[in-house]
């Protein structure tokens, strides 16, 4: 079976998220800053009438920073938060992930995703659900509930 998920770049790599976790991707803006917070959170910016927190992805998996570009955008993601509940309601978290540029939309047979390389990687093993593979270029899909979970983002914040 298929799956459907939105390719994005980060250090010339090409990542990707399940489709059913992104709410939008918008054009970069400049995040207002707030104090106190991990290297890796840029501020916060204005998404559908709400402030959510923009977190840059490259920093967040301990990749090299670089600079915004016209091609730099914000992908606004959904993460259900485990285990919590308000009534019979999963709680979702909307975050925007910043990434070097958004690519497309394409469809992942589940069989032809490989599990996560044990070694030889600068980002933890959690925060990768897979790798998959389209025109000979490898993919790299996130576990965007490992990187986002309310527990690692706190212990990143205490660190501060």
């Amino acid at each position: 079976m298929a799956r459907q998920f939105l390719t994005f770049t980060l250090q010339n790599s090409l990542y990707a998220v399940e489709v059913t976790k992104v709410q939008e991707v918008l054009n970069y803006v400049e995040p207002v800053r707030l104090p106190c917070t991990s290297d890796y959170v840029e501020g916060i910016i204005n998404s559908r009438g709400e402030g959510i927190s923009a977190i840059n992805l490259r920093r967040r998996l301990g990749l090299e920073s670089s600079e915004v570009s016209k091609k730099t955008r914000i992908i606004v993601l959904e993460i259900k938060n485990s285990g919590r509940k308000e009534g019979d309601e999963e709680l979702v978290s909307v975050y925007g992930a910043v990434a070097d540029s958004v690519e497309e939309v394409l469809e992942i047979d589940e069989k032809t995703i490989e599990p996560a390389p044990k070694f030889g990687n600068s980002i933890p093993e959690e925060y990768i659900s897979g790798i998959g593979k389209k025109d000979e270029k490898f993919i790299i899909i996130l576990n965007v509930e490992k990187i986002f979970s309310e527990k690692s983002l706190k212990e990143a914040v205490s660190k501060v």
